[in-house]
């Protein structure tokens, strides 16, 4: 019988591996996308003229986990993530690169230098409008 060539199979791990290594590299705005639902992007002030590394992933829920297997929700409890449109962001590690890979199809990712990376505290903070009030136009009697 002949020998037959079959084709390696890519662990996990290297999958991973992977992954990381393709977001610390990635420049532009149009690069690949990591799953169907999911968007790994650079943002346009990383690249405009700045060249800041990129170094944590933004990692936002966009599609609810109920109905889900409990490994789904765990994955997600895992990265910090308790409900729809919160926004979570995470270092560059194979260990957040697994993550973001058994949850893609819930989650939109971006790759985002060190200065954008925000606290919940910062986050929130943003979120709450201004103190007080303005005159925006006086009526004249």
């Amino acid at each position: 019988m002949a020998s037959m060539i079959l084709p390696r199979r890519i662990s996990a791990l290297q999958t991973r591996a992977s992954l990381v290594r393709s977001m610390a590299t990635t420049t532009s705005p149009s690069s690949s996308s990591v799953g169907a639902s999911s968007s790994v992007s650079a943002t346009p002030s990383a690249t405009a003229g700045k060249s800041e590394p990129l170094t944590h992933f933004k990692i936002t829920l966009k599609r609810s986990a109920i109905g889900l297997p409990d490994r789904y929700k765990a994955t997600l409890e895992s990265l910090g993530i308790w409900r729809r449109m919160q926004t979570v962001f995470m270092p560059h590690s194979p260990e957040a690169a697994g993550k973001i890979l058994r949850v893609k199809e819930l989650v939109e990712v971006q790759n985002v230098p060190t200065s954008q990376v925000r606290t919940k505290a910062e986050q929130r903070q943003e979120r709450k409008a201004p103190r007080g009030y303005v005159v925006v136009d006086r009526m004249h009697s």
